[in-house]
């Protein structure tokens, strides 16, 4: 049986985060997080009942906020 480690099987841009892993990588609450998530402010996606982001599209809204672009 071969075990392969998370990193080596997903790159890091191409894994999917909770609302939950969202705002703690963030430091934000859940409750902001979902909003921005529900707004269309932060790129998301559901799965069921659940909101899922990509973390790719993550990195990509931190760096628009990094050159002061608005919400």
């Amino acid at each position: 049986m071969i075990i392969v480690e998370r990193d080596e099987f997903m790159n890091n841009d191409d894994e999917i985060m909770t609302i939950s892993e969202v705002a703690n990588y963030l430091k934000i609450s859940e409750v902001t997080t979902y909003k921005f998530v529900k707004e269309g402010k932060i790129p998301g996606f559901k799965i069921g009942r659940h909101w899922r982001v990509k973390k790719e599209d993550l990195t990509e809204f931190i760096e628009k906020q990094k050159r002061g672009e608005r919400l």
